[in-house]
């Protein structure tokens, strides 16, 4: 090997260090919902867990199932829990985790393309600010009720959102 290319390995090896790839991003119970086979919108709902070592932040998703799907929070406003786009994305840190349930962060899925029926699945493209792109398979739900069983410490929770999720109602998303 001639030593350009020697040097071109060994840059893009030190390169890879510090940086998220997707494998270092695993989402689990994820699933998605629509209120009715009517319902002009739906959301979807996961733990996302960033098992790098360098803080992600989830900045956007696609999908062929939604013509507008948006990063969205619950926040109180005259005693009335509404849903807001959140600018900027859902942040994950390193090593820790940040999850996405109803009353909370989650993914809106407006201007609906098709129903989402229950037992169907769809598919989402996350796309991460270091990540980059992951795509996941999310099973609809639509009889899932309340918040998901979370099987983990909160205390892990290392969004910087500065919500309490867990004094939020239910929504019908």
């Amino acid at each position: 090997m001639t030593l350009r290319i020697l040097a071109t390995i060994a840059i893009t090896f030190l390169a890879s260090f510090g940086t998220a790839q997707a494998a270092d991003i695993q989402i689990e119970h994820q699933y998605a919902r629509a209120a009715s086979p009517i319902a002009k919108s739906g959301a979807a709902f996961m733990h996302i867990m960033n098992n790098g070592a360098v803080d992600d932040r989830l900045v956007a998703v696609r999908t062929d199932v939604a013509m507008m799907p948006e990063l969205h929070t619950h926040i109180m406003e005259d005693g009335v829990a509404k849903m807001r786009e959140v600018e900027g994305g859902f942040p994950v840190a390193a090593g820790g985790f940040t999850v996405l349930e109803r009353g909370g962060l989650h993914i809106m899925l407006m201007g609906l393309t098709r129903p989402l029926l229950h037992g169907e699945t769809i598919t989402l493209t996350l796309i991460f600010e270091v990540a980059g792109e992951v795509t996941i398979e999310v099973p609809v739900d639509n009889e899932r009720q309340g918040n998901m069983d979370m099987n983990m410490d909160q205390s892990h929770d290392h969004t910087d959102m500065n919500m309490n999720n867990s004094t939020m109602g239910s929504s019908d998303n």
